[in-house]
């Protein structure tokens, strides 16, 4: 069984990590620790040992797509008991020769590869409540029979600071984390502003105008799953797991 591990467990034992996943938790942890992170549900969740995590290989390689297919599986049997704020960070080896030249862009195109990769180790049907279309505004990336909220940082990333990683990351959450903090809730409009505000001052320029809140009608969760340094969007999702059943309807 692939090891999923608390912060506890990591920081008791960190000298028995590989020196990367050294450095990419402890880059971590103090991104989560800075009281300024806009996450403000992420880093709650952080803090109260309620996040799980996992170390994957170089994230261009299909045995790290299994990999991540079956951390992402044992994950969901039990994210429910890890706590309210519930996520699960997966840190990648990143090769020092993929951090000189890979740019945001090329981290884009690796990010899908990843979670298309890791779509064809699904062993179960898409549920039938999520559209299996990304151009609908309830669609969102499922593994397990689970709706997730994925989330990516780089190495290239500068300009967003809250999109920079020491090395390749991808964040899941559970949708059922959401439940209380969508825009049909009070309290969910009101944390929405928060971490907006925070969002701003973190990264010291304005907010992507692809993030949205889920909910609205506007909202397209794949253009949040990889925002780039500016504020263009990719013109087509590159999601492509039912991409000729939609073109054959």
């Amino acid at each position: 069984m692939t090891e999923l591990y608390t912060r506890s467990w990591i920081e008791e034992n960190l000298l028995s990590l590989e020196s990367w996943q050294q450095q990419a938790y402890e880059d971590f942890a103090n991104m989560m620790e800075d009281h300024t992170y806009p996450c403000v549900p992420g880093r709650q969740g952080f803090l109260e040992d309620s996040l799980r995590y996992g170390f994957l290989g170089d994230p261009r390689n299909k045995e790290t797509h299994e990999q991540f297919a079956k951390v992402l599986k044992e994950y969901t049997l039990c994210s429910r008991d890890t706590g309210k704020y519930a996520s699960l960070a997966l840190m990648f080896y990143t090769p020092e020769e993929m951090k000189q030249h890979y740019n945001v862009e090329n981290y884009e195109e690796l990010f899908w590869s990843v979670i298309n990769g890791v779509s064809k180790f699904d062993e179960k049907e898409w549920p039938d409540s999520i559209p299996k279309d990304p151009n609908d505004h309830e669609w969102e990336f499922c593994f397990h029979e689970q709706p997730y909220f994925a989330f990516c940082a780089t190495p290239a990333h500068q300009m967003r600071k809250s999109r920079h990683s020491s090395h390749f990351l991808i964040a899941l959450q559970p949708r059922w984390v959401f439940n209380e903090i969508n825009d049909s809730t009070t309290f969910g409009r009101k944390i929405k502003q928060v971490i907006r505000d925070r969002l701003t001052n973190y990264d010291n320029i304005p907010a992507h105008p692809s993030l949205k809140w889920y909910g609205q009608e506007d909202n397209y969760e794949w253009k949040q799953y990889y925002l780039r340094d500016d504020d263009t969007i990719p013109s087509k999702c590159p999601f492509t797991r039912f991409k000729q059943k939609i073109i054959k309807r």
